[in-house]
């Protein structure tokens, strides 16, 4: 009986906590001391992309011209944002799935191969299965660098070693032995 008092006591003492309530809060254009301008209405950082933002929808619109720039953007993105679960060659072999987490197709299979690089940048746009959107981390240009980078990861697990230079090669035949 003394447990289900302390317990009803205790109930009560912490529903009657109202600080949730009674938080203080600034509206837009008032003054707040919490910011250096005094401003409580702050812009958003650099970087930032609003979804429903015209320029966003015309550059996921319009697809830019592939270059070697174009390329090495996509390699940086797709390293930080798709290795993870994709793996470096995308194969779907990353870390996250080696503990647990469901494999991603490989960007090898058929299917992939065929799809148009519109299909990638949907795909990190609006998510797919168990992954989810990457619209408000990357950029609609870097959505497209990434899809291009892709492109080139398909590419480069089925070209011929002989269109290569000699150079390279020998530094692939090195690297086997």
């Amino acid at each position: 009986m003394r447990r289900f008092f302390i317990m009803g006591l205790t109930t009560l003492l912490l529903s009657s906590c109202d600080d949730m309530n009674h938080q203080p809060r600034y509206d837009s254009y008032e003054r707040s001391p919490l910011f250096a301008d005094g401003k409580a209405l702050q812009a958003p950082p650099a970087g930032t992309l609003a979804r429903d933002d015209v320029l966003n929808g015309e550059a996921l619109a319009n697809r830019p011209t592939m270059s070697p720039e174009l390329l090495q953007r996509g390699q940086v993105e797709f390293g930080i944002y798709c290795t993870p679960c994709h793996d470096a060659a995308g194969y779907g072999n990353g870390t996250v799935p080696a503990r647990g987490f469901p494999h991603p197709p490989s960007f090898h299979i058929d299917r992939l191969r065929s799809a148009p690089s519109r299909y990638f940048v949907e795909v990190i746009s609006n998510g797919h299965g168990v992954m989810y959107a990457y619209a408000d981390r990357i950029s609609p240009q870097d959505r497209w660098a990434v899809a291009a980078y892709i492109r080139a990861l398909q590419f480069s697990q089925n070209a011929d070693p002989a269109a290569l230079p000699p150079q390279d090669r020998a530094r692939i035949e090195k690297a086997r032995s």
